[in-house]
């Protein structure tokens, strides 16, 4: 399964981008859906799009093309993973951010690759 992040479906899902002229990140994760290959968003993702939305229209919009997606929500264990990755990360001097954490800890424990930018 191929779990994918906020910056892709942004870049996907662009209206002012014709289809051609798309990032390579939105044209992969077009191919990916095209292909039909086992494509799923953290339930966080979900929230974290919905919530970058200006207008009631964009998010039914947004809403819409999101129900095709698989939606992967996170257990105690994923939390948990999550809070000791950003810990390690801080111990290393990196800054991030929790919600990066939990995706990632959501894509290591199901052994899924993350489309990111």
């Amino acid at each position: 399964m191929i779990l994918v992040d906020t910056s892709a479906l942004a870049l996907a899902f662009r209206r002012r981008v014709k289809a051609a002229s798309k990032p390579p990140l939105g044209r992969k994760l077009r191919g990916l859906i095209e292909e039909d290959q086992p494509v799923a968003v953290p339930g966080i993702v979900l929230q974290e799009l919905l919530s970058g939305v200006r207008s009631e229209t964009e998010f039914d919009r947004l809403q819409d093309l999101m129900e095709g997606f698989p939606v992967v929500l996170a257990t105690y264990e994923d939390h948990a993973a999550a809070a000791r990755i950003s810990n390690a990360c801080r111990n290393a001097g990196v800054t991030v951010s929790t919600v990066d954490c939990l995706i990632a800890a959501v894509a290591i424990a199901r052994k899924s690759q993350l489309l990111t930018r």
